[in-house]
């Protein structure tokens, strides 16, 4: 059936129960189109925990007294980064839920996931903002130390932004392996750091897209600012997220949770859908893709019967 067209009447084959599966971009596009309305749900969640860093442009702008306005900044910014781990594993549970395409309730899942990671998640989180304030202080005072003393202050800038990058691509693992398994705190953080040089490639690919995406953000904040406002709870945050989890949960699979279950002796369930499993005989076969195609009437002359 053609999307306008009015024949309502033929059927194709149907799908296959065997079909083979569907990889890179084709299961990529597939898996986004399918989740795009959960993903705007998700992105409005995540929004939530977003509003204390929004609130400190109002705080520093409408609160005259100085000591009054910095202890407002301050207390909306450790909200903030006491929560954005956590709301980062919510995230990250759903997410994974979609990229092993299992079922997931949106809202109880994210905040089981925010929960349930709580401690751990709001330590890298803070740890993420520290690494963040210290690569854009680096920005803002080594080249200025490099005019004035020497060119060798630009080694250390460049020591800050490295450091900087291994802990962003460490983030496209940590909070994924926090809500996918019960490693210590310790332990995730030592396999975050090892995946962030073992699965190079995947982290490069992973980082241009998300430059992309927040170029395009600046420029529609620059350009297009009302249009930015309306679309920030919607759009950037799930996407990009999506983008990570998509590319960073098969990393995950491959060196974390697959050895697990290999050094067990037992098949990785992530990776099956059941159908490994034991059939027992059953009464009815599933003859998706093997239909033949319901062929259009034929419509002749003469009366018409109602029947």
């Amino acid at each position: 059936m053609g999307l306008f067209s009015n024949d309502y009447e033929s059927a194709g084959p149907g799908i296959a129960k065997n079909a083979p599966k569907k990889k890179g971009l084709a299961l990529f596009f597939d898996l986004f189109f399918r989740k795009i309305w959960k993903l705007f749900g998700l992105n409005m969640l995540f929004f939530i925990f977003v509003i204390p860093l929004i609130g400190i442009l109002p705080a520093a702008y409408y609160i005259k007294d100085p000591k009054a306005s910095l202890a407002v900044i301050g207390l909306l910014l450790l909200i903030f980064a006491v929560n954005l781990g956590p709301a980062l594993a919510g995230l990250s549970k759903v997410m994974r839920m979609f990229i092993i395409e299992r079922h997931t309730f949106i809202g109880r899942d994210f905040f089981k996931g925010y929960r349930d990671n709580f401690k751990k998640a709001a330590i890298v989180g803070v740890i993420d903002i520290l690494a963040l304030v210290s690569a854009f202080a680096g920005y803002n005072v080594y080249p200025v130390m490099a005019v004035e003393y020497g060119k060798v202050f630009y080694i250390p800038l460049v020591l800050t932004f490295s450091v900087a990058l291994v802990v962003l691509m460490m983030n496209y693992y940590i909070f994924l392996m926090m809500t996918a398994t019960d490693l210590s705190l310790r332990d995730l953080i030592k396999n975050s750091f090892a995946l962030a040089f073992v699965a190079l490639k995947e982290n490069i690919i992973t980082t241009v897209i998300l430059g992309v995406i927040s170029a395009l953000m600046v420029v529609l904040f620059l350009y297009a600012l009302p249009f930015f406002t309306l679309a920030l709870p919607f759009i950037p945050v799930a996407i990009m997220w999506f983008v990570v989890c998509f590319n960073s949960y098969p990393v995950i699979q491959k060196y974390v949770i697959t050895p697990f279950y290999e050094s067990r002796g037992e098949l990785n369930p992530e990776l099956t859908d059941g159908s490994d499993e034991i059939e027992e005989e059953t009464l009815f076969e599933d003859m998706g893709g093997k239909e033949k195609p319901i062929e259009k009437r034929k419509k002749g002359k003469g009366k018409k019967h109602i029947s």
